[in-house]
């Protein structure tokens, strides 16, 4: 038999998600089983499926010792836990991701990625123990694509990770990019809605003027900071986030990132450099937890664009 006290990060989860998080060798079927014949209690009565768990709860398990064994993946200790850290409190962190790097690994294999890098970061500060944690483990709240650097947001609480997704969902996190486009802007400021789809198989988006199937709808600001000769540095707003959304905006707009060859670069433009940083985020929202952040506005001052611009058009 095995006890697990609920903590707050366990804490307003469903019993059955709970524990496929923390017995993954148990498998579904016989959780359900197990549930129903009273060998999984919570506070030594039957418990239900769907039932919520508060903190303080005891989950009791009269199950197989093999289902125990959780394997923890320890495989983030390998990578650097080198961080920029813009900010940090015991709720949420918000990161420099450099260009280049991954967000999350994209194999099994040990690969070098921001999220890995931000649980070795907490465990070398003692805020993070696989071997002690339960169901949660700290996250990223939003990723960028590879070739793009700039700010992350990530969170150390489940509590946390709960309120900032669901701020991302209702768009009261704002995100703005800088960028470099090709061409001459002539219309320096604009707001696009159009349809998005992307191709799994090309892992390219494609752009309509009007709805489609399988379509979704992405709204987009920007705004001219600087016009040159050959190319303009962009600050544009996402009021959506789907994937590639500024990289395919600004194609559908024949202005392409330079260097974003997928997109309609010039093809003698390095391909391992895609001129986009999303330097500035700000929360409108109020919140008890989050109230360090609440209403407040974090910029990257140390990012590559502008530099890069500036050189573009010597």
């Amino acid at each position: 038999m095995r006890e697990f006290i609920i903590q707050e990060d366990d804490a307003n989860q469903r019993v059955d998600k709970f524990l496929q998080k923390t017995l993954p060798a148990l498998p579904k079927s016989l959780m359900y089983k197990y549930i129903r014949n009273k060998k999984i209690k919570v506070n030594r009565k039957r418990c239900e499926i769907a039932q919520r768990l508060l903190p303080g709860d005891h989950v009791l398990c009269f199950i197989a010792e093999e289902f125990f064994e959780t394997g923890e993946d320890c495989s983030f200790l390998k990578v650097s836990s080198e961080l920029d850290v813009l900010y940090e409190d015991a709720n949420v962190i918000l990161m420099k991701k450099p260009s280049g790097l991954l967000t999350h690994k994209d194999s099994n294999e040990i690969q070098d990625n921001l999220a890995d890098r931000f649980l070795h970061y907490l465990y070398k500060k003692g805020q993070y123990d696989p071997q002690t944690r339960q169901s949660f483990t700290p996250a990223l709240c939003h990723r960028l694509d590879r070739n793009t650097e700039g700010i992350v947001i990530g969170a150390k609480t489940a509590e946390a990770l709960r309120r900032m997704n669901a701020y991302i969902r209702e768009h009261k996190v704002e995100k703005h990019y800088v960028c470099i486009v090709e061409g001459v802007m002539e219309q320096k400021t604009g707001h696009v809605v159009l349809w998005h789809k992307k191709d799994a198989k090309s892992n390219k988006v494609h752009l309509y003027a009007h709805e489609q199937k399988n379509s979704q709808r992405i709204e987009t600001s920007y705004r001219t900071l600087h016009q040159g000769k050959r190319y303009a540095y962009v600050e544009v707003q996402l009021h959506t986030g789907k994937s590639h959304q500024i990289r395919a905006v600004m194609a559908y707009l024949h202005h392409p990132l330079f260097g974003d060859v997928k997109y309609g670069a010039q093809k003698n433009q390095r391909k391992d450099f895609q001129a986009l940083c999303a330097y500035k985020v700000h929360f409108n929202f109020d919140d008890d937890l989050l109230s360090a952040i609440s209403q407040q506005t974090f910029t990257l001052t140390h990012h590559h664009i502008k530099a890069r611009y500036e050189q573009l058009e010597q």
